[in-house]
């Protein structure tokens, strides 16, 4: 009755889910709507609209940008629930709907989602541009400075920096791996760096020079944030499932088969070989005192019930092995979910990847390239790849196969191996041949 009882619940809870994401989304809709009317005359929040300081400004536009985000995910949940229950709709109950009262509710259902969804295109319209641009903005803070210090050319730029084709030609790693220079990168940058400093009309002035710190603020916590993001959500959506949804299930499936106790031979194996030591343990401590010898009847008894404590043990284990597979499965969909919803925060995030990366000294580059290598693809990595293996296999319950184990590990680090060279001769060799000079003089 309980597991009955839960998947009603958990039934009921996916039928609520598109209502509740709507509204979700509505009320966040309201919020924004709210700041603009009381704050902004019921325009965009921005500063032509209000004569704000900077930090209030700042304020609004931050809880303007967590609204946004909310009506985002919220939709694209309504959305994603909504075409799963019309598709379980569809296969469950193939019946139209014949009463004039249920026609009638219908209709004022969609209705009203209609009137919700309308106000939240209403009130986000006005926010796509300015949110796009400072996606983009933030992306293209690695971006060079120009070559010459003219304030017509430097205008230039930034248009050309507005749109993707700028983007991925300013980009560093993708300039880099296109172009050969005669001289190296570094070298160029450090000369156009003195450049801009002598030329008197190069000087940045203070504001610009606020706006790119503030361009970099944002992209650094837009980049941190996201990374959390990818960490967070298919964590949080393994543990959920497993513990609400799965593992219930799965118990309920042992419950009813009591002679389901072991998933694979290993695990009976396992067991006897534990439960075989315990009672010669018994055995032995009572041959050389160190407790009172003990009768057959009650070391078979003793034994007895250790039997039932690795019974438990090992089919609680099953239970989990089996829930790691499906709950796996969700941390998965929800990491690609999180992907496929956030293009712009992958821009920024390879722009803050790519400047740290390309930013480090060349003996941090060739130390980490030796770090990597050796970890991996190195003369011990084996005794590494068979840890991880054991690991997987102990995480998902299967037997462990020596010969597939052998094989992977014959294979897999040597392929690693190639594709690393390759991209050391293949890029890094082009974007930065000190470090590739470095790598080799400190790995001999």
């Amino acid at each position: 009755m309980k597991f009955k009882s839960l998947i009603k619940k958990t039934s009921n809870w996916l039928t609520a889910t598109p209502q509740r994401s709507l509204d979700t989304a509505y009320k966040a809709a309201l919020k924004i709507k709210a700041i603009e009317d009381n704050h902004f005359g019921g325009r965009q929040v921005s500063r032509q609209n209000g004569d704000y300081g900077d930090s209030v400004l700042a304020y609004f536009q931050t809880e303007v940008k967590g609204y946004l985000q909310k009506i985002n995910m919220a939709l694209g949940m309504f959305k994603t629930s909504r075409l799963f229950i019309n598709i379980s709709n569809l296969k469950d109950s193939p019946q139209d709907i014949t009463s004039e009262k249920d026609l009638q509710k219908n209709a004022t259902t969609v209705a009203i989602i209609f009137d919700k969804l309308d106000f939240i295109d209403q009130v986000t319209s006005r926010y796509q541009y300015s949110h796009r641009e400072e996606i983009n903005n933030a992306s293209l803070i690695v971006a060079q400075q120009s070559l010459n210090g003219q304030e017509s050319e430097q205008l230039e730029s930034k248009e050309k920096l507005e749109n993707s084709k700028a983007q991925k030609h300013d980009n560093p790693l993708s300039s880099a791996s296109q172009k050969t220079g005669v001289l190296p990168r570094s070298f160029i940058n450090t000369l156009n760096r003195i450049k801009q400093e002598i030329d008197p009309k190069s000087g940045e002035s203070e504001e610009q020079v606020i706006n790119k710190y503030r361009k970099s603020r944002l992209r650094t916590a837009l980049s941190v944030k996201f990374i959390l993001l990818l960490i967070i959500v298919p964590l949080l959506t393994h543990q959920l499932t497993k513990t609400f949804l799965l593992t219930p299930i799965i118990h309920q499936y042992f419950q009813s088969n009591e002679q389901v106790v072991f998933i694979n031979k290993d695990l009976e194996e396992e067991a006897f070989r534990e439960l075989s030591h315990y009672e010669e343990i018994l055995r032995f401590k009572g041959l050389i005192g160190l407790r009172d010898p003990l009768t057959d009847e009650q070391i078979e008894e003793k034994v007895k019930h250790k039997a039932e404590e690795i019974t438990e043990e090992y089919r609680t284990h099953g239970i989990n092995s089996i829930g790691n597979i499906f709950a796996d499965l969700f941390s998965i969909a929800a990491f690609a979910l999180v992907i496929l919803s956030s293009r712009k925060e992958i821009e920024v995030l390879k722009s803050f990847l790519d400047e740290i990366l390309y930013g480090l000294s060349d003996p941090a580059k060739a130390f980490l390239i030796i770090l990597f290598t050796d970890m991996f693809v190195g003369f011990h990595s084996p005794h590494g790849w068979e840890v991880i293996l054991e690991g997987v296999a102990h995480h998902f319950g299967l037997p462990e196969n020596q010969s597939f184990n052998f094989l992977f590990i014959a294979t897999f680090p040597v392929i690693l191996d190639t594709v690393l060279k390759y991209w050391i001769f293949r890029y890094l060799n082009r974007i930065s041949p000190s470090a590739v000079a470095t790598y080799k003089n400190m790995n001999e």
